[in-house]
C-alpha cells in the first residue's frame, strides 16, 4: 500500500517510521527539503499544502493520507482534497480546534468535572504556558510573586496564557483511537522531561497500579466521547499526591509515544487508524508488554547529553539505523565523520529493568567509542 505523509517535522518522523513498520510505501510532502523525515521516506515531494492541484494529483495515487503537521489552513486544505479524491484520512477539525487551545480544553475538563491543576489565583509555584502552543514551547515555572509580575509584564496579554498551580510528579500519556462513540485506549506510557519541560525519554510499560490504569483509561474515553472524536487523540496527566490530574489533550498523531507503544506491545497505531478509516474495526491482539526505553541524546565533542525532543528537530535529515551501538534501532543524523550528532535510541527488554540495563550499556559503548567523560542528564541518573 502507498500512503502520503504530509509534514516532515517530528510528527512526520513518527508517521514515516510507523508506516514503514506497517509495510507501506511512503510519499512525504513538505515545503522544506531539509525537514527531518525527508531522510526516511521512499519518495519526497516539495510543495506547499495549500497547492490543492498538487495535493489532488497526489491523492489519486495513494490509499491513505496521514496529516503530520499543525498548520490549520494546511490541514483544512488536506481534508478538502482528500474528500474530493475519495481517499481515507483522519483529521478531525472540531476536536483539533478544541485541543489546540489549552483555554478551551481546560473549560472542557471543568465541564466534565475531571481532576486538573488549580487555576490562577492559587499559591506558588505556578506553571505559565501559552494557550495555543504545542508541546513544551514557552512553558515557565514561576516561584514567587515578583517573578510572576515581571513575566506578566513581558508577556503582555495574560488572557492568551494558561496559569495554573505547578505540580510535581511523574507524567503519563495514553492514546485513544476511534469514531462515532466506539473508542479504544492503548498502552499507557511514562514521560520524563528535561529542564525546559520537553520530553526527553518515554518508558513502557508505565509503573501504575491497575486501579490508576483503569482510572486513566476511563478519563481518556470520557474526553473522547465528549468531543465526539474521529481519529486519534492523546491525553497527558501527572500523578500528584496519589491523584491523576489532566494536563492536556492533542487530537492529532502524537510524536514519540506511538512508537513506544509499538515497541512494547507490537500494536501499530497507524494500522489501527487505517482499519478504522476503512470501516474494518479489526480486533487488536497485543503481544507481551515488553520493557521499552525511547530516549533522545546529543553527542558533541567529549559530552553526551540526554535532552528533549527539540534536539531532533533542527538536525537535518534523519535516518533509521539498526543495531546502533547495541540499541535495536535509532533515528539519527549520525555519520562516522561527524563530531556532533543526535539520536533517538529505541531499546527493549523482557521488562523495564532489562530494557534500562541495555540502555545503560548502549550509552557506555558510545562514551567509550568517543572517549566521552562528560555525561549530562537533568535527572543525574547514573549509567550503571
Amino acid at each position: 500500500m502507498q500512503v502520503a505523509v504530509l509534514g516532515g517535522k517530528l510528527q512526520g518522523v513518527e508517521a514515516v517510521y510507523l508506516a514503514h513498520k506497517a509495510g507501506w510505501q511512503v510519499i512525504l510532502v513538505d515545503r522544506d527539503q531539509t525537514a527531518p523525515a525527508v531522510g526516511m521516506c521512499d519518495q519526497f515531494l516539495q510543495f506547499d499544502m495549500l497547492e490543492k492541484d498538487k495535493l489532488r494529483q497526489l491523492f489519486n495515487e495513494v490509499q491513505f493520507v496521514i496529516p503530520a503537521l499543525e498548520n490549520k489552513a494546511a490541514l483544512e486544505s488536506i481534508k478538502q482534497c482528500a474528500l474530493a479524491a475519495g481517499v481515507k484520512t483522519f483529521y478531525d477539525p472540531a476536536a483539533y480546534q478544541l485541543s489546540s487551545s489549552k483555554i478551551k480544553s481546560d473549560r472542557l475538563f471543568a465541564d466534565l468535572e475531571l481532576p486538573v491543576p488549580k487555576p490562577w489565583p492559587c499559591g506558588f509555584p505556578l506553571t505559565v504556558k501559552p494557550s495555543g502552543a504545542s508541546g513544551s514551547a514557552h512553558v515557565y515555572k514561576i516561584d514567587n510573586p515578583r517573578d510572576f509580575k515581571e513575566l506578566m509584564r513581558r508577556l503582555g496579554n495574560s488572557e492568551e496564557w494558561v496559569i495554573q498551580e505547578y505540580l510535581a510528579g511523574p507524567s503519563y500519556s495514553i492514546e485513544v483511537v476511534g469514531c462515532q462513540g466506539a473508542y479504544r485506549t492503548f498502552q499507557i506510557t511514562e514521560l520524563e522531561m528535561d529542564d525546559v519541560y520537553d520530553c526527553k525519554r518515554v518508558l513502557a510499560p508505565a509503573e501504575l497500579s491497575p486501579e490508576k490504569v483503569q482510572e486513566f483509561e476511563d478519563c481518556a474515553l470520557k474526553i473522547a466521547r465528549a468531543i465526539n472524536l474521529h481519529g486519534i487523540m492523546d491525553v497527558e496527566v501527572i500523578l500528584h499526591d496519589h491523584q491523576l490530574k489532566v494536563l492536556e489533550i492533542d487530537a492529532r498523531l502524537p510524536s514519540q509515544t506511538p512508537t513506544v507503544v509499538y515497541k512494547s506491545t507490537g500494536i501499530n497505531l497507524l494500522e489501527v487508524l487505517w482499519s478504522d478509516c476503512a470501516g474494518k474495526n479489526e480486533a487488536i491482539e497485543a503481544g507481551q508488554n515488553r520493557g521499552a526505553v525511547y530516549e533522545h541524546i546529543k553527542v558533541a565533542g567529549k559530552r553526551l547529553e540526554v535532552s528533549g525532543e527539540h534536539i531532533m528537530s533542527g538536525a537535518g535529515h534523519l535516518h533509521i539505523y539498526e543495531d546502533f551501538f547495541g540499541a535495536e534501532e535509532a533515528i539519527s543524523n549520525f555519520s562516522k565523520d561527524k563530531a556532533e550528532w543526535v539520536a533517538t535510541l529505541m531499546i527493549t527488554g523482557q521488562d523495564r529493568n532489562e530494557a534500562w540495563a541495555r540502555r545503560c550499556r548502549v550509552l557506555q559503548k558510545i562514551m567509550k567509542r568517543y572517549g566521552i567523560n562528560d555525561y549530562m542528564d537533568t535527572r543525574r541518573l547514573e549509567i550503571q
